[in-house]
C-alpha cells in the first residue's frame, strides 16, 4: 500500500502547480489541477494531445465535481448518482465558467466520483477535483506499468505515485448525462 507520505508528496507537487503520473482503476493516468492553465497545458504537451479533446476530471467527493458540471434532473440524477462512487465517468453540463481547456470548448466535462482507495485518497489530500487523463501519448496504448511510466515519462512529470491500478482491463465507461447512452466501453 502507498504511504501517506507519498500521498502527501503528490498532493503537495499538484497543490503548487505540478504534474504527476499516478494509478487509477485500469491505467496510469497524468493529474493536475483543472484550474492551473499552465499545468494542463502540460498534460496536454506530454500527451501531444489537442485541448480541443477535453479532459476528464476525477475527486472524491461529489462536491468538487459541481464546481465544474451540473448534474441533470430526476431520473438521470440517481442514476449517476447510484453509480458512484465507482468506475463510471460521465459527460454532464459544464458550468457557465469552466475554462476551454478542460471542456474543449464544448458545453460539457466528463467526470468520474472515483473509488479507486489511492486516487480517491489522492483526490482527498488535494482537497478538489484532478485532471485524470490515461499516461500515455495520444494514439499509443495507455500505461499500465510503473516501470513504463517512470521510463517513458518520469522526465516529463514531477512526480510519479506508485501504487496499484484498480481491477478494471480497460479504461472506464464513458456515459452521457443527458441520455445515458454509452460513448466508451470499458
Amino acid at each position: 500500500m502507498t504511504s501517506r507520505l507519498h500521498i502527501d508528496r503528490a498532493a503537495r507537487i499538484v497543490l503548487a502547480g505540478g504534474v504527476i503520473a499516478y494509478p487509477t482503476e485500469a491505467v496510469f493516468g497524468l493529474g493536475c489541477l483543472p484550474l492551473r492553465r499552465a499545468a494542463v497545458e502540460r498534460v496536454l504537451a506530454i500527451k501531444r494531445r489537442s485541448w480541443r479533446k477535453g479532459l476528464l476530471l476525477i475527486a472524491s467527493d461529489l462536491a468538487h465535481l459541481e464546481r465544474f458540471v451540473e448534474l441533470p434532473p430526476e431520473p438521470r440524477r440517481s442514476e449517476i448518482l447510484a453509480s458512484w462512487p465507482g468506475p463510471v465517468t460521465w459527460v454532464l453540463k459544464a458550468r457557465p465558467r469552466v475554462p476551454r481547456w478542460l471542456s474543449g470548448g464544448r458545453d460539457s466535462v466528463a467526470v468520474r466520483l472515483t473509488d479507486h482507495d489511492l486516487a480517491r485518497r489522492l483526490c482527498a489530500r488535494v482537497g478538489q477535483a484532478l485532471v485524470s487523463t490515461s499516461a500515455n501519448v495520444s494514439r499509443r496504448p495507455p500505461l499500465r506499468d510503473l516501470r513504463r511510466v517512470r521510463r517513458e515519462l518520469g522526465r516529463a512529470v514531477d512526480y510519479v505515485l506508485a501504487g496499484e491500478l484498480g481491477g478494471l482491463a480497460n479504461p472506464t465507461v464513458i456515459k452521457d448525462g443527458r441520455t445515458g447512452r454509452i460513448l466508451r466501453h470499458a
